[in-house]
């Protein structure tokens, strides 16, 4: 409830944000010279609802998607010694972390990889590949788990979530705006919506859909030191280390779909002007990171 709650604000605050700033800065007095044909604060109410209920519903459904796209297996009882394991250890973990046991899964792929999805942190899954429960040892694997359970205690699918939604809702509200300009000053509609509309709209919103993406992924990278050290405290900070360094052998390869990769353990290492689309920092600079911090309960 407290994250609903969080989530209806904070599209509230975005929507009367906007509302202020348009008039400060004299936005709704310059679309009435140009003609009209525009009502800015319906039209601020629906971005702010458009651009949230997207990034709402996707959370909503993301263990769903997650199961069905990954085809993760749940472990409800366990067959194995291997299994056991994996319940015991994310149950100790979750414990530590105040939260409630989230389900466990495995997926098949022969990439180490592992995620953590959910709408929220006292329902969530963490689910591991195969590859990484062969290509690992043990001690890492625990760290990996402590890695995902860290990003469900710190409520990194829920903050993304209010990221996304709020860089949605500038992208639709301000290419509708640039498109209505452009309509009227450039095309010199004076009623309805001509093509120069549609064009800016489309258009100006590829481009500030990408500019947005880049903000996301920032903040996505931010939250994987954070669930590093949070790893790092709940399975012990060399253990930590040794897992990130493992995947560097793998060669950071990324196994999961898009949709998910924000909420992997591991990432590409793209340089140059990709780097800044990068989900996660390189294993590099999370291990120096690692290497010169004290450990320390990073929840929250």
């Amino acid at each position: 409830m407290l994250r609903l709650l969080l989530f209806l604000g904070t599209n509230i605050a975005i929507m009367l944000v906007l509302s202020i700033s348009m008039r400060l800065l004299g936005v709704d007095t310059m679309l009435e010279q140009q003609g009209g044909g525009i009502n800015l604060t319906g039209l601020i109410i629906f971005s702010g609802i458009f651009g949230m209920s997207g990034s709402f519903i996707s959370l909503a459904i993301s263990k769903w998607m997650a199961k069905r796209s990954m085809g993760v297996q749940v472990i409800d009882t366990p067959t194995n010694q291997q299994e056991q394991w994996l319940l015991s250890t994310v149950e100790m973990q979750a414990r530590e972390a105040g939260i409630d046991m989230p389900e466990v899964g495995i997926f098949n792929s022969p990439q180490p990889n592992a995620f953590a999805t959910g709408m929220n942190k006292n329902s969530a899954l963490v689910a591991v590949s195969t590859g990484l429960l062969n290509n690992m040892t043990q001690a890492e694997v625990e760290a990996v788990l402590g890695h995902e359970v860290s990003h469900v205690a710190n409520g990194d699918m829920v903050t993304l979530t209010l990221i996304q939604g709020v860089v949605n809702t500038f992208v639709i509200f301000f290419s509708r705006i640039i498109g209505h300009l452009l309509d009227r000053v450039v095309f010199k509609v004076e009623r309805g919506y001509g093509p120069g509309y549609w064009i800016g709209v489309i258009f100006v919103q590829i481009i500030l859909s990408v500019l947005a993406s880049m903000i996301v992924m920032w903040f996505s990278r931010r939250r994987e030191f954070k669930a590093d050290s949070g790893g790092a405290y709940l399975a012990g900070r060399e253990k930590m280390i040794s897992a990130l360094r493992r995947l560097q052998q793998g060669g950071n390869t990324q196994s999961l779909p898009d949709e998910m990769a924000a909420f992997g353990i591991a990432g590409g290492n793209p340089g140059g002007f990709k780097r800044l689309f990068m989900s996660h920092p390189p294993l590099e600079e999370r291990i120096a990171a690692l290497e010169s911090s004290l450990d320390h309960n990073s929840f929250g």
